[in-house]
């Protein structure tokens, strides 16, 4: 998942970036409200996480803003204002969860999973199977929008499968992608296929004999 984070306590920023990071989010982060609106300008987003009390454009205004403009984001406001009146705005203003300071990193991820359980698959992901997607942007594989880890070169056949959709991916076009015009040989390859296959929850790679394989279109 591509999360925006805004946060203005560098320490803070950078503990919710690191931690988010470590559990397989790509993440950009601003510490000013203005910057904040100006990635936003350039970049699209599966989720928010933004503060509330900035020296500048507080994070309410950002979210207004993108309401405005009718960019509907997921986000989850962190502030340490417990006022129910200001509570009470962050949800009129189309917030989907709010947390308070201090919090425990792995409560951030309890409840940004539960939007995305919640949610459906960003647009920028294409689908691969009923419960499997991917991000071209980030490189990254989700199950039910949750990231899920590959090393590297598996990472790289599936990035290729995924590219080229419902059309058979050869021999050749892995050699020259996820190794790089190695002299590899089709056996090796077949062996790296199927220990993804292994790994994965739902068989969606299908070999085509004798050529290398493909990634049906779901229904």
């Amino acid at each position: 998942m591509k999360i925006l984070l805004l946060e203005d306590d560098s320490m803070l920023n950078d503990a919710i970036t690191q931690y988010l990071q470590s559990v397989g989010h790509a993440i950009i982060s601003s510490r000013d409200g203005e910057s904040c609106l100006k990635i936003l300008e350039e970049e699209k987003f599966d989720l928010l996480i933004l503060d509330i009390n900035l020296p500048d454009i507080d994070g309410f205004t950002i979210l207004e803003k993108l309401h405005e403009q009718k960019r509907m984001v997921p986000t989850i406001f962190i502030s340490a204002l417990i006022d129910i009146e200001e509570i009470s705005r962050a949800f009129d203003i189309g917030c989907h969860d709010y947390l308070k300071k201090p919090f425990h990193l792995k409560e951030l991820n309890l409840r940004i999973n539960k939007i995305l359980k919640t949610g459906v698959v960003p647009t920028q992901h294409k689908r691969l199977s009923k419960s499997y997607s991917f991000d071209a942007q980030t490189m990254t594989l989700y199950f039910n929008n949750e990231p899920h880890i590959l090393p590297k070169r598996q990472l790289l056949i599936i990035a290729l499968l995924a590219k080229n959709r419902s059309l058979v991916v050869n021999y050749d076009m892995f050699r020259e992608y996820a190794y790089e015009d190695e002299d590899i040989d089709n056996a090796t390859i077949r062996a790296e296929v199927n220990r993804v296959k292994k790994v994965l929850k739902e068989d969606f790679i299908v070999n085509i004999r004798g050529i290398g394989y493909m990634v049906e279109r779901p229904e």
